[in-house]
C-alpha cells in the first residue's frame, strides 16, 4: 500500500546506512577504508595498461574461463587429442616431447601451462617423475596404463625399453638407474624428518627432490607407486587414481610405535605434537570444490546501496552490496581470516596451485578470497572475489581456502541499468556510466531480481537525489541539436510553453533540433497507426524513463518523474517543461527502431526567468502568476531577448516581447507585470478567523476579485460550474457491531489512548480515489478559493492531493489541517487548498480514531508510547469494538476497541495484554 514516490523513498533512507561497511561517505564522493587503500590502488593503477583478458566480468571464474569472458582454447578438445596421442605410445612418452607430437600432429601449439596441469588430469593420463641428479623427467602414459612398481634397475630398464630412442632425452639414455627400494628405518627417518616439516601435507611426487636435497642421496622411485610401503610412518592420501596423486602427512610416535616393524624406531621430533588427524587437514577443512559457498543473495529488505567497482558494458556493471549482512560480514570475516593464517600460515600454504582454485592470498593489510586465473612459473595471476579485481602475484603468497571461511558469498556481482539496455556497450555511454559511478557508492531501486537485477542508481549524498541512469542518458545527445543562446541576441517565433508557481518560463525557440523532433514523432505516428498501440503499453515504468504520451493529438516526449502508485505517476514534457500526473495506460514505449533518433535529441525547451524584476518583489504571488499565464500562454509567439545566463542554474533572464511590441522595453512584458497591481504581499496575517457564526474567512475582497476578473473564457470553461465545493459531507463510514471484529490498519499510533485505524477491506477504494485526485487536481487550473474553519477542501501536501478539513487558520498565510483519510495534522500553505469536488466526496472519510480497550485510561509516559507505536503503527491488525462514541462530525467520532496481531503462526497477541506486561516492566526497571 506504499503510494510514496521512488524519489521521496530514496530520501527517507538514512544515510548512514547507505554508507555503513568498509566504505564510509565523505561529503559526495565516498571513500574506502584505509585496509582496502592499498588493493585498490593496484586496481586504478593497472586498469589503463590492463589487457582487456584481465578485467574479470564475474564474481565467480570458472576454471576455463579468462576474465573478459572469452573462453581459452577448449580443453575438452586438447584432452581428447592428448588421449589420441597416447594411445600411439602405449609404453609412455616423455613429456618433454609432448608439445612437439601435438605441433605435428594438430598444427597447433601446445602451452606449458596444460603440460602442468597433465598430472591432474587422471581420466586422461598418468604421469611418472624420473629424478636423475638434480633433474625430474616426467613420463605421460595413457589413462588406463598404470606406470608398473619399479623393483630394480632392470625392472626400470624394462619400462622404458618400447620408448624411441630417438625421442630419449641424451642425459636420460645414459642415467636410468635407481636405488633399490629400500625401506629401512634409517630411510624412513630421513621420510619423517622431510614430512614433519609439513604438517599440512607434501605431495608425494615431491617428495624425491627433497629426500635428495636434503640427504644427497637418490629417492627410490618405487615407492611412490607403492606408498603402502610408508603407510607405517605417515597418512597416505590418494586424491585421484594415479598412484602418485597423494598427500602424506606424518604420523605421531604412538602410531610409529605400534605400526613400524622395524629394528630401529623412527624418533618423531619434539615439534611434531599434533596427530594424524589434527594434521590431515582434509577436504572437509579445505575443500577442492567451493560449493559449500553460499550464492549472492540481492538484498531484500530495508534499503539497498551498492560500490561500483568495474563499467565495462551498463549490461554487466560490476557491484558490490554494501551492508551489514554484505560488506560488513565479510569485513568480519577478513578479520578472522587474519588472525587464523597469521597463526597457521605454514600449515594452510599452497604447494602446487592450479588454475581455478579458490585460495587465501597475503597482502600487506589483509588476507583476501581470491581465484587463481593463471599459473605461470612461480608467478601467478588471481582475482579477488570480494573486491573485483586482478592481480599478478608469487605463487608463495597464496594459502588453502579453510571451509570456516567459505560462509560468506563472494561479494562481487553484476547489474544492469535500467534505460540503457539499447546503448549498454556504447563507447559514450559507458564512459558516461564510468565517470559517474566508478569506486562511488549509491542507492538502489531494484526493478527486477534476477539474475543481472536491472537496476536505477541514485546519487543521495547530496541535498537532490541525482538519477544516475537518466544523467548518464544525456551522453548521447547529439550536440548539434542543442540551443545554445547567445546574449543581447533577438530570438523571435518564441512559443512559452510552461511557467511554474515560481514565475520561472520555458520557451520554445526555431531550430534544427525542433525541426527533427517533429519529423522523427511523426514517423512514429504513423507507425503506430500501422499498430496495435497496446503492445507498446509501458509495463515497468521507473524514474528517468523516457516515454511517449499522447497530447492534443500528437504523440510528446515525456520523462518519468514520479511513481504514485500502480496507475498514477509524475511526468515532465521534456520539450515543454510542463509536469503533470498521467495514467500509466496512457504512456506507450518508443519502438526500438526510433529509440535511439529520439533519444539523441537535447529537450527542446529553454527554462527562462523574466529579467530585471525589482528585488523587492520577492517570491512570486498567485496573482503574479495568473497574470503571466494570463498573458503568455497559448499565445502563437513571442520575441525573446537574452541578457544574462546563469550556467549554475541553468536558467536564462530574458526580456520578452509580443510581436507588436518588439524592442519595445517600456511594452515588454517584463514592465507590463512589475506595473501591475500584483505584488501586494500581505503583511503578518492575510487571513484572519470569521466572526463566529460566519460561514468562512475569505482571503481578501480585492484579491479574490482579480483572480476572478483575470480568468479567460477558455480557462473558465475547463471547469464545470459544478464543480465548486459543495456543502455535501460523504456518508458515515460503516463499522461492526459493538462486540464484532473487523480488519484494521493501524495508519498513526502516538499512545494507547490516542490512535487511528483505516478498514482494511476499503483500502483499495481510497487508493483508486487518491490516484483520481492526482491526475484530475495536477491537471486542472488553479482556482481561488474561500477559506474557512471546519470546511472540506483538497490539498496538496508533498506532492499528493489529500481530503482535508481546515482546523486553524495560523499566521503568515498558513493553515492546520486534519487529513481525513489518515488521520495526520499537517500544516500547509493556504495555497495548496483547491475546492474537494463532489465526485471525491462519495467514498466515507476512512480515518477513525481509537482508544485501547482493557487498559486503565492514564497519562501515558513517553516510554509507554513508544513501545506501543512501534508495535501497532503501520501494521494491519484485527479490531473487536467495545464502543463508538459518536459525533456532529464524522471524523471526531471515536471508538473503544481490542486490537488483536494474528500474524504470528504460534498464537495471536492482544495488544492490551501486550502494553500492561510492558508496563509492568517499565515499573519494575524503575
Amino acid at each position: 500500500m506504499d503510494m510514496f514516490s521512488s524519489t521521496a523513498r530514496l530520501r527517507h533512507w538514512p544515510k548512514d546506512q547507505i554508507v555503513r561497511g568498509i566504505y564510509q561517505m565523505s561529503e559526495k564522493r565516498p571513500t574506502v577504508s584505509p585496509r582496502f587503500q592499498k588493493e585498490l590502488q593496484v586496481h586504478l593503477s593497472r586498469r589503463s595498461s590492463v589487457d582487456s583478458n584481465d578485467n574479470l566480468n564475474t564474481s565467480v571464474v570458472e576454471t576455463h574461463t579468462v576474465a573478459s569472458g572469452r573462453s581459452v582454447p577448449n580443453v575438452n578438445k586438447i584432452q581428447n587429442r592428448i588421449k589420441e596421442i597416447l594411445s600411439k605410445y602405449k609404453n609412455g612418452v616423455w613429456m618433454s616431447k609432448i608439445a612437439q607430437i601435438y605441433e605435428e600432429a594438430y598444427t597447433e601449439e601446445l602451452s606449458t601451462t596444460v603440460l602442468r596441469q597433465l598430472e591432474h588430469w587422471p581420466h586422461v593420463c598418468s604421469v611418472e617423475k624420473v629424478c636423475t641428479g638434480d633433474q625430474t623427467y616426467g613420463i605421460v602414459y595413457p589413462a588406463k596404463i598404470v606406470p608398473p612398481a619399479v623393483k630394480s634397475d632392470t625392472e626400470q630398464d624394462k619400462a622404458f625399453q618400447n620408448v624411441t630412442p630417438s625421442k630419449v632425452d641424451p642425459v636420460l639414455k645414459t642415467s636410468t638407474e635407481t636405488e633399490s627400494a629400500s625401506c629401512s628405518s634409517d630411510f624412513k627417518q630421513n621420510v619423517v624428518n622431510i614430512l614433519v616439516k609439513y604438517p599440512s601435507g607434501l605431495w608425494a611426487d615431491a617428495l624425491p627432490k627433497l629426500y635428495q636435497d636434503a640427504y644427497q642421496q637418490k629417492f627410490p622411485e618405487g615407492i611412490l607407486n607403492n606408498l603402502q610401503l610408508l603407510s607405517d610412518i605417515c597418512v597416505v592420501d590418494f586424491v585421484s587414481n594415479a598412484p602418485q596423486k597423494a598427500i602424506l602427512y606424518v604420523k605421531t610416535q604412538s602410531c610409529t610405535d605400534e605400526n613400524l616393524n622395524v629394528t630401529a624406531k623412527v624418533r618423531i621430533p619434539d615439534g611434531a605434537k599434533a596427530t594424524a588427524e589434527q594434521q590431515h587437514e582434509s577436504k572437509e577443512q579445505y575443500p577442492e570444490s567451493i560449493s559449500s559457498v553460499p550464492p549472492l543473495i540481492i538484498p531484500s529488505e530495508g534499503p539497498v546501496s551498492v560500490l561500483v567497482i568495474e563499467v565495462n558494458d551498463t549490461n554487466e556493471l560490476i557491484i558490490r552490496y554494501v551492508g551489514k549482512d554484505y560488506s560488513g560480514a565479510q569485513e568480519q570475516m577478513e578479520d578472522k581470516m587474519k588472525a587464523y593464517y597469521s597463526k597457521n600460515s605454514t600449515v594452510s600454504q599452497i604447494t602446487f596451485p592450479s588454475v581455478g582454485q579458490h585460495v587465501v592470498v597475503h597482502t600487506e593489510e589483509a588476507w583476501l578470497r581470491a581465484q587463481i586465473i593463471s599459473v605461470e612459473d612461480k608467478k601467478l595471476k588471481v582475482y579477488y572475489v570480494d573486491h573485483g579485481f586482478s592481480e599478478v602475484i608469487e605463487s608463495n603468497r597464496t594459502y588453502k581456502l579453510h571451509k570456516q571461511f567459505c560462509s560468506v558469498p563472494f561479494q562481487v556481482t553484476k547489474c544492469k541499468l535500467a534505460g540503457l539496455e539499447a546503448f549498454h556497450d556504447d563507447p559514450l555511454l559507458v564512459k558516461a556510466v564510468e565517470s559517474q559511478t566508478y569506486c562511488k557508492i549509491f542507492a538502489v531501486e531494484i526493478l527486477e531480481r534476477s539474475d543481472i537485477p536491472l537496476f536505477v542508481l541514485y546519487d543521495t549524498s547530496g541535498e537532490d537525489d541525482i538519477n544516475i541512469n537518466a544523467t548518464c542518458l544525456k551522453a548521447l545527445y547529439d550536440k548539434s541539436f542543442e540551443l545554445n543562446l547567445q546574449t543581447d541576441t533577438l530570438y523571435t517565433g518564441v512559443t512559452v510553453t510552461s511557467i511554474l508557481s515560481d514565475g520561472n518560463l520555458y520557451c520554445q525557440l526555431p531550430s534544427e533540433g525542433l525541426s527533427r523532433l517533429s519529423k522523427v514523432l511523426q514517423k512514429i505516428e504513423d507507425y503506430l497507426l500501422q499498430k496495435e498501440t497496446s503492445e507498446f503499453n509501458v509495463s515497468q515504468p521507473f524514474c528517468g524513463k523516457i516515454c511517449l504520451f499522447l497530447c492534443k493529438g500528437k504523440w510528446t516526449r515525456v520523462e518519468i518523474t514520479i511513481i504514485h502508485s500502480r496507475r498514477a505517476l509524475g511526468v515532465r514534457f521534456i520539450d515543454t517543461g510542463r509536469v503533470a500526473y498521467v495514467k500509466v495506460s496512457d504512456l506507450r514505449e518508443i519502438p526500438s527502431q526510433f529509440l535511439r533518433e529520439v533519444i539523441k535529441i537535447p529537450p527542446q525547451a529553454i527554462k527562462c526567468c523574466l529579467a530585471d524584476l525589482p528585488p523587492d518583489t520577492g517570491m512570486w504571488t498567485p496573482e503574479a502568476v495568473l497574470w503571466l499565464r494570463d498573458h503568455v500562454m497559448d499565445y502563437p509567439e513571442f520575441s525573446m531577448r537574452v541578457v544574462k545566463q546563469d550556467g549554475s542554474k541553468g536558467i536564462a533572464h530574458v526580456y520578452l516581447f509580443a510581436p507588436e511590441d518588439v524592442s519595445n522595453i517600456d511594452r515588454s512584458i517584463n514592465r507590463r507585470i512589475i506595473n501591475a497591481d500584483l505584488w501586494k504581499h500581505q503583511k503578518d496575517v492575510f487571513l484572519s478567523v470569521a466572526p463566529t457564526g460566519a460561514s468562512s474567512t475569505k482571503v481578501t475582497g480585492d484579491a479574490a476579485l482579480q483572480l476572478n476578473q483575470g480568468r479567460s473564457e477558455k480557462r473558465d470553461s475547463l471547469e464545470p460550474r459544478g464543480a465548486e465545493s459543495s456543502t455535501d459531507m460523504p456518508p458515515p463510514l460503516p463499522l461492526t457491531e459493538v462486540g464484532g471484529f473487523m480488519d484494521v490498519y493501524v495508519s498513526v499510533a502516538c499512545h494507547p489512548g490516542h490512535f487511528i485505524v483505516q478498514p482494511w477491506k476499503e483500502m483499495h477504494n481510497l487508493e483508486g480515489l487518491m490516484e483520481e485526485m492526482i491526475l484530475y487536481y495536477s491537471m486542472a487550473e488553479e482556482r481561488p478559493v474561500n477559506i474557512g474553519t471546519n470546511k472540506l477542501y483538497a490539498a496538496k501536501i508533498e506532492n499528493r492531493w489529500y481530503r482535508v478539513v481546515v482546523k486553524e487558520i495560523l499566521r503568515k498565510g498558513f493553515l492546520s489541517v486534519y487529513m481525513l483519510d489518515y488521520g495526520k495534522h499537517e500544516v500547509i500553505s493556504m495555497h495548496k487548498l483547491q475546492p474537494l469536488l463532489d465526485k471525491f466526496r462519495k467514498l466515507p472519510f476512512q480515518a477513525v480514531k481509537a482508544q485501547l480497550a482493557g487498559v486503565k485510561s492514564q497519562q501515558w509516559s513517553e516510554e509507554a508510547s513508544i513501545i506501543f507505536r512501534h508495535r501497532v503503527e503501520k501494521r494491519p491488525l484485527v479490531a473487536q469494538i467495545q464502543a463508538i462514541n459518536e459525533s456532529t462530525n464524522s471524523w471526531d467520532r471515536k471508538i473503544v476497541t481490542y486490537l488483536v496481531d494474528t500474524s504470528l503462526p504460534y498464537a495471536d497477541v492482544w495488544i492490551h495484554d501486550f502494553v500492561s506486561e510492558s508496563l509492568a516492566e517499565l515499573s519494575e526497571a524503575d
